[in-house]
């Protein structure tokens, strides 16, 4: 998605780009991983550098679809004292919306049915039709026939859903489909209650996930060995817009490297602290 961000209220608007996947696809690449992402966007003219900039940071743009009559989905993130965000979004007309009845995408989920690890998100599920959901969970299935790993983020923006539970219920099938679960303690107490970080592992790892990673905030994550990792350091967050899929890239980048599930643990929360301290849901990479 397009994104407006600005440093104090009252300041102009800076745009940019962001997205959960895309952020989480933008630090694997940095971390030297072969990514390419999947979606669509639009035609128009704000949308016109997207792929350039995305190349430029590294991704594979050949299974960008272009949208001839939709535009891509844009969100103004502001920020409080603390740091902490909130979004105000545009993105019922969003290309993406329409991905999966793209002429194109034939071809593009044959590709992306060959990838070592497949990413998505409960947003993805959110902003699709019903056609396109089930064709998302194909792809997960396709991807783990085939040798390949699944990650699932759990995240939940209750506006793009008609209920909790109904989103609880999408939520549900991407466990089934996923090896890795990178859910939020907080998002799963907005969706379903849950408020222990142990009861959401065991319902992720019941349903089939076996390794999930509860991201609990500033208080670190709780994972299936090593119990609750706590951040190396403390800090006092700048801007938390894309702290979780930080923490996802830096998490997942460690495990595609062979690293242990503790050690990938403590390089999420290493690139989460690093998020938090700058602005924007992607921060430009240090120099």
């Amino acid at each position: 998605m397009l994104e407006l961000s600005r440093a104090n209220a009252g300041e102009g608007w800076s745009l940019g780009y962001g997205g959960d996947t895309l952020n989480t696809a933008i630090h694997l690449a940095r971390a030297g991983h072969d990514v390419a992402y999947l979606t669509a966007i639009g035609s128009d003219p704000l949308s016109a550098n997207l792929k350039p900039q995305w190349a430029a940071e590294g991704l594979d743009t050949s299974l960008v679809l272009e949208h001839p009559t939709r535009t891509t989905g844009l969100y103004a993130i502001t920020t409080d004292a603390r740091g902490e965000r909130s979004f105000n979004y545009w993105r019922d007309s969003s290309a993406a919306r329409d991905l999966f009845s793209r002429p194109e995408i034939g071809v593009a989920l044959a590709v992306a049915a060959q990838a070592d690890l497949l990413c998505f998100s409960l947003i993805s599920l959110a902003i699709l039709p019903s056609e396109g959901r089930e064709a998302l969970l194909d792809l997960a299935r396709s991807v783990r026939r085939r040798g390949g790993r699944v990650a699932f983020d759990g995240n939940y923006r209750p506006r793009l859903w008609e209920s909790a539970m109904a989103a609880a219920a999408a939520r549900d099938t991407a466990i089934a489909v996923a090896d890795i679960g990178l859910p939020t303690l907080d998002d799963e107490i907005a969706i379903s209650g849950i408020g222990e970080a142990a009861t959401v592992f065991d319902h992720w790892q019941h349903l089939g996930c076996p390794e999930t990673i509860v991201k609990l905030g500033p208080d670190g994550c709780l994972t299936p060995a090593a119990g609750t990792i706590a951040p190396p350091e403390v800090l006092e967050p700048v801007d938390t817009s894309g702290a979780g899929d930080a923490f996802n890239g830096g998490y997942l980048a460690a495990r595609m490297d062979g690293a242990s599930i503790e050690d990938a643990a403590l390089e999420g929360h290493r690139l989460a602290g690093w998020c938090v301290m700058r602005r924007g849901a992607i921060p430009r990479a240090d120099a």
